[in-house]
């Protein structure tokens, strides 16, 4: 049955400028209380997958948009078909927010399971990464109730084992053919795997046992470290369920372009350029490097397509020892704007020349190949 008709918004309960966050909480709690797992009412298993297809739907921001704007219809021209998948445990719901069963277990008796896994994302620059950063990384993360101490029960209520399963969290099913008897086993509906039954549920956490928070972790990020390359924090990703482990956190790490530089491993590569009279006599010229301005020395006659090597001015080797290279490419600016004397002055200088003054480098298109590798 399809929420065709229905204002999404209205079936979450929230606003129409609602964030992702609000979203994803206003799902998670109707599907506490609309999933047929948990709810006796004649209308849960229809409410239930209103819900869903309305989440499904405010949940991409593809969709989202589609529906803002255009609706119902809007979703139907774009080929939108909301999912027609079973319910699945609501174990399985939850694994989806924080990779294991929020109320425990994910099938194993007496509910305790890791917590699942974090993926955040930094962005710092190049300078940075070739020193070192400490950088804040905003997270949301499941927590341990500090109200119920994680087991999921209001204080002083009493914890059970699960009359349908026994406490094992597990139920088997027997089946017979001519090959014999196959035994199979799956998690049980009724406590979703945790073996217990929790008499009155924590108003802090809704019996879940784990509260998500929105944290900011100081993360040092190494020097050297590239683009695209992570950052393992083991034990700081979502709680366990039932006293398990944490999870990890694993920060992603993006590098701005920086015009100046363009890296290649640990070696870095830049461009000086000369105008044709500090080329032709030699000048002291400011180069730009990952610790502040240098000054570098050009010789009388420098060529346009000389590499200037400057040793250990690179990138640092990542948990490693010494550092790359800079590599300063040579470009000699021509004028393309001349006064009458000054093109006078450079005819007065070609007609003095002979075939000594641009005597030949032999070794220019070496360097010339140098500078393209």
């Amino acid at each position: 049955m399809s929420a065709t008709g229905h204002d999404y918004y209205e079936l979450l309960g929230v606003a129409r400028g609602a964030s992702d966050q609000e979203i994803k909480k206003a799902f998670r709690r109707l599907a506490r209380e609309l999933h047929p797992d948990v709810s006796d009412h004649p209308e849960a298993e229809v409410r239930f997958r209103e819900v869903s297809e309305a989440y499904e739907v405010l949940s991409n921001a593809e969709t989202r948009q589609l529906y803002d704007r255009y609706g119902h219809a809007g979703l139907r021209s774009g080929g939108f078909q909301p999912s027609s998948s079973d319910f699945g445990s609501l174990s399985d719901i939850f694994s989806a927010f924080f990779g294991e069963d929020l109320f425990g277990g994910g099938g194993r008796g007496g509910g305790v399971a890791r917590g699942g896994d974090v993926a955040a994302e930094v962005t710092i620059d190049l300078v940075e990464a070739s020193r070192g950063v400490s950088v804040a990384v905003p997270v949301e993360l499941a927590t341990t109730c500090s109200t119920c101490g994680g087991v999921g029960a209001a204080p002083g209520s009493g914890v059970s084992s699960c009359p349908r399963c026994g406490g094992s969290g597990r139920l088997q099913q027997v089946s017979r053919s001519i090959f014999g008897e196959f035994v199979r086993q799956a998690p049980c509906p009724q406590c979703g795997g945790s073996g217990r039954r929790i008499e009155e549920p924590c108003h802090d956490c809704d019996g879940a046992g784990r509260r998500l928070e929105e944290r900011s972790l100081e993360v040092d990020i190494p020097a050297g470290i590239a683009d695209g390359q992570r950052i393992r924090l083991s034990g700081e990703g979502h709680a366990g369920a039932g006293g398990g482990p944490a999870g990890d956190l694993y920060v992603g790490v993006r590098l701005r372009p920086d015009e100046r530089f363009v890296r290649e491993g640990n070696d870095i590569f830049s461009q000086v350029d000369l105008t044709i009279v500090q080329a032709t006599l030699g000048a002291k010229v400011a180069v730009e490097t990952l610790e502040g301005s240098q000054e570098i020395e050009f010789l009388a006659g420098t060529q346009p397509g000389e590499v200037r090597v400057l040793r250990g001015k690179g990138m640092p080797v990542l948990q490693g020892f010494g550092r790359g290279d800079q590599r300063v490419l040579v470009n000699v600016s021509v004028p393309r704007r001349l006064s009458d004397a000054q093109r006078e002055l450079l005819a007065e200088f070609e007609r003095g020349s002979d075939e000594h003054t641009y005597s030949p480098d032999a070794s220019f298109f070496d360097k010339l190949k140098s500078a393209f590798r």
